[in-house]
């Protein structure tokens, strides 16, 4: 599992859900779809209708991975920040019950506000 307790994870870069529809997909329950996938140079994560699914690559060759499942439902509280002129990294800080804070940085001009309605959505 990805280490949340450092509230942390690397930098994402938005991708075509396509690059890792072949890998989520047998996890998904009926009706699932990714709506949303964002990647580092080997993790990712990966927002769907039901829940955030974040995926740790593990090893040398990478084939050993780590799917760790957000359910929405557990989301007692987020927030977004917008990027700024020197800041040019957008942040979205979820608090999970029995979890704690989990902060997803993306880089880029990504439209964290898109993530926000996204998330409320499901949580409001």
């Amino acid at each position: 599992m990805i280490d949340f307790t450092n509230g942390t994870l690397f930098k994402l870069s938005v991708i075509n859900p396509s690059e890792v529809a072949n890998e989520v997909a047998p996890l998904f329950v009926d009706g699932e779809t990714i709506l949303l996938a964002a990647k580092t140079i080997r993790d990712y994560v990966v927002f769907t209708n039901k829940r955030i699914m974040s995926v740790n690559v593990q090893g040398i060759t990478g084939r050993k991975k780590d799917f760790t499942s957000l359910p929405y439902n557990k989301i007692q509280a987020f927030s977004v920040e917008t990027a700024g002129t020197f800041d040019l990294d957008a942040e979205l800080e979820l608090w999970f019950s029995g979890l704690g804070k989990v902060r997803f940085e993306f880089k880029g001009n990504f439209d964290i506000t898109y993530l926000g309605k996204l998330i409320a959505g499901y949580v409001l």
